[in-house]
């Protein structure tokens, strides 16, 4: 125990001081892309042809976030480098089409509204369900526990039952195995209530979009409230979004 203590010590304080400072992510790491038009060629299609989830278009050059896995394949096609990722983690959106990217400005998510934030206050009970995911975003919320990004700080916390939930956290595509026990575990959060899509598969379907035995993610008539593209997303690209969603983090501070 006495050298538990000691190495704990030497440690120091590993938790992130977040959202005051920010963070700063390695340069390899794949974050917002950002698309610079006018170095497109005319009639150029390799990018989009080279996607594996055919997230981008053409004609105009644009990318859509909710089906985009983050990969570089399209950059590494583009003949030009118009197309490049940014390490920046800043990604959730409140609206779908917010989630389309067309050159660098980020249209990131913005705050409940004030009836909502008087409900809910400045915390969340979130319930989780992993409706056919590969377990790849469900690691990634694990680990908002741990001590680097300490969800619980903020009031933030993952319930075992609906029934003591303000709102849902969608993972996978929603296969046919699983959309009966998401639309039973969304009938039983009491309302009003939050959803938020996490994952290029929640969003979009993501690599399994079109597939006979999943969905193209949540369904059409499960309202979503956040949208936190990736695939999967890192834990501050989730933690920037919820605090967004809750107003700890307002629109234009940072």
């Amino acid at each position: 125990m006495i050298g538990f203590l000691r190495a704990r010590l030497r440690q120091g304080l590993r938790t992130l001081d977040f959202p005051a400072r920010g963070a700063t992510l390695p340069e390899r790491f794949r974050g917002r892309p950002v698309i610079e038009a006018s170095r497109c060629g005319e009639g150029c299609r390799d990018c989009a042809d080279a996607c594996p989830t055919h997230a981008i278009a053409t004609d105009p050059v644009r990318i859509d976030l909710g089906a985009c896995l983050f990969c570089p394949v399209c950059q590494e096609a583009c003949p030009t480098g118009a197309l490049t990722y940014t390490p920046d983690y800043r990604l959730a959106a409140r609206a779908r089409s917010d989630l389309v990217v067309t050159g660098s400005e980020a249209r990131l998510a913005t705050a409940l509204d004030e009836k909502a934030r008087r409900l809910f206050g400045r915390s969340l009970k979130l319930r989780q369900v992993s409706a056919g995911g590969c377990s790849g975003c469900e690691a990634e919320l694990a680990a908002l526990g741990n001590v680097v990004f300490d969800l619980g700080r903020f009031g933030i916390q993952f319930v075992a039952s609906p029934r003591h939930a303000d709102g849902i956290v969608i993972t996978g595509p929603v296969t046919g195995h699983m959309e009966l026990a998401l639309r039973e575990t969304y009938q039983a959060i009491p309302a009003p209530k939050i959803v938020i899509a996490v994952g290029a598969c929640a969003i979009s379907g993501g690599p399994f979009a079109g597939a006979a035995s999943s969905g193209d993610g949540v369904p059409a008539d499960i309202p979503v409230d956040l949208y936190v593209p990736g695939c999967p997303p890192h834990p501050l690209t989730l933690l920037d979004g919820l605090l967004r969603l809750t107003g700890r983090i307002r629109a234009g501070t940072r």
